[in-house]
Formats: C-alpha cells, sequence, structure tokens
C-alpha cells in the first residue's frame, strides 16, 4: 500500500515558521514531507478541514498516514522525520501534552512579535519547488 509523503501546513508569512522550514530542508532525513502554505488555496482548504482559521492560524499542521497532528503534538512528529539537534525534539514526547501545549501556545500567539512577518511566502529554489504549495 502506497502512503502519501508528510504534509507540513505552515504560516508562510511567519519569519519563524520559514526559518523551521529551512532548517527542516538542510536536516531532513529523506527529502519526503510536502510543504503547504496555509496561505495558498491548498491550504486554507486543508487549515478549515482541520479546524485552524487561515486569516489567524495559532497552529501548523502536520499530517501523516492520514492524521492531522498540531500544536505539540505536530511538532514532536515533525522532529522524528529530522536529524541534527531538532530530532531531539521528539524525546520530550514523554512531558504531558498540556504543559508541552501550554509552551507552544505561548510562542505561536507571540511570534509575528518575536520573530517578523513577511509581507509574502518567500519562493523556494527551482530545486526543490515540486515539494511546496504556496
Amino acid at each position: 500500500m502506497f502512503e502519501s509523503p508528510p504534509v507540513w501546513l505552515f504560516d508562510g508569512v511567519c519569519v519563524l515558521c520559514n526559518g523551521a522550514v529551512q532548517y527542516t530542508l538542510k536536516h531532513e532525513r529523506r527529502p519526503l514531507i510536502r510543504f503547504v502554505s496555509i496561505q495558498s488555496a491548498e491550504g486554507r482548504q486543508l487549515a478549515l478541514q482541520h479546524g485552524l482559521d487561515p486569516e489567524d492560524p495559532q497552529s501548523f499542521l502536520f499530517i501523516e498516514n492520514g492524521e492531522a497532528l498540531s500544536r505539540s503534538d505536530g511538532v514532536i512528529a515533525l522532529a522524528r522525520h529530522l536529524d541534527g539537534p531538532a530530532g531531539l525534539i521528539s524525546l520530550f514526547g514523554f512531558l504531558p501534552k498540556s504543559l508541552r501545549d501550554f509552551a507552544y501556545d505561548r510562542i505561536a500567539r507571540n511570534r509575528y512579535r518575536l520573530f517578523g512577518r513577511k509581507s509574502e511566502c518567500p519562493v523556494p529554489d527551482a530545486g526543490i519547488r515540486h515539494r511546496f504549495v504556496l
């Protein structure tokens, strides 16, 4: 049975989110993840389908094996695909979800103020553009 590649629904204008995408591209164990900006038509549809407001996203989604994971669960699922220091994030799965989500929510709510916001989604290089929906 063929499984579709994991999908990362991210905020394409968020500087923190774009930095995380760039980190993922450099440290991904296998280049499988498909990156979908929430500002795209497909991204808006995915967000609405999974209960996120595409105009004010408070979480990203990591969709793997048909399961949409948000907040700290999404971060941990994503980290399992990474080498390097961020791969260690998956070790935080032992912490109570309420504690992990509390920390995630503080960062998510303040991400524009702390890290900045771009006016539009950056366009990836031609060699990896096929993995993005912007």
